[in-house]
């Protein structure tokens, strides 16, 4: 019994190395190990005494010969282990890739709107300034002729003169001085002379002429901001609303007309 102990657990063994040597079939495409042909005891011939006697112990080629195939498959098992890891980790790179470039494209895109958004807001905010600039040039326009009158200044002559005092140089300088590098300004000159028809008229023209004279050639002030009417012996109504005559001398009325709202806009 002693003998056939040995006997007895190479049997085991063969038995169970086929089991172990069939694992591996799902991790590859090979073929199954094949079976070994028994060629002598330890191969499962049947044990007598002589083959107890002479093969008491298991060949070191019987057991190369069934650990080769396993060692193969596990060798084949580790080479398969490392492509499917450098495939993964190709896939990786290329996911990580894609990823970075999908991410790059987002932030341009955000960008890009980013850029759209404040050119919307800036056209948005030339768009109000350009509104508000024609409200103000409609405004202005439509106040062009609101003139109001802010000074009167009345020139006394004696009868048959038309040269102008020392009283009326002062008090024209006192409402010329003030003019100076302002807009939005008018003056208004009438002449009045006693008389009648066109001797009235060109008397009256004569006198109005010598004011615009004065202040055109001491003030400065622009003929086209001057406007001149020879009224001749013409009534003015008086204070009560009753039309008055004038008297034996002539005179010139000067009036100064601002328009105030065009000149804030232009301010």
């Amino acid at each position: 019994m002693v003998l056939a102990l040995p006997g007895l657990t190479q049997q085991t063994n063969s038995t169970a190395a086929p089991a172990t040597s069939s694992a591996p079939q799902s991790a590859s495409d090979r073929e199954p190990i094949p079976a070994d042909t028994p060629t002598n005891f330890w191969d499962g011939d049947d044990p007598n005494l002589v083959n107890l006697v002479t093969h008491p112990f298991a060949s070191k080629k019987y057991v190369q010969r069934h650990v080769a195939p396993i060692r193969d498959r596990i060798n084949e098992l580790d080479q398969l282990t490392s492509e499917n890891s450098k495939s993964i980790k190709d896939v990786d790179s290329r996911a990580t890739q894609g990823l970075q470039m999908a991410s790059e494209k987002t932030s341009l895109a955000d960008q890009h709107a980013a850029d759209a958004a404040n050119k919307a807001q800036l056209a948005q905010t030339a768009a109000t300034q350009a509104s508000t600039r024609v409200s103000s040039a409609e405004q202005m326009v439509g106040s062009l002729d609101q003139y109001k009158g802010s000074a009167q200044t009345e020139i006394r002559f004696r009868p048959g003169q038309t040269v102008l005092s020392k009283s009326a140089k002062d008090a024209l300088d006192e409402m010329a001085a003030p003019l100076k590098d302002q807009r939005s300004y008018i003056i208004e000159v009438r002449g009045f002379a006693p008389g009648r028809g066109q001797a009235a008229i060109a008397s009256s023209q004569k006198m109005a002429d010598s004011v615009v004279r004065y202040l055109v050639l001491s003030h400065q002030i622009p003929v086209y901001r001057i406007y001149v009417m020879s009224m001749g012996n013409a009534p003015v109504a008086g204070a009560d609303g009753t039309m008055a005559k004038h008297g034996s001398g002539g005179r010139v009325e000067i009036s100064l007309l601002k328009n105030d709202l065009v000149g804030s806009v232009q301010h």
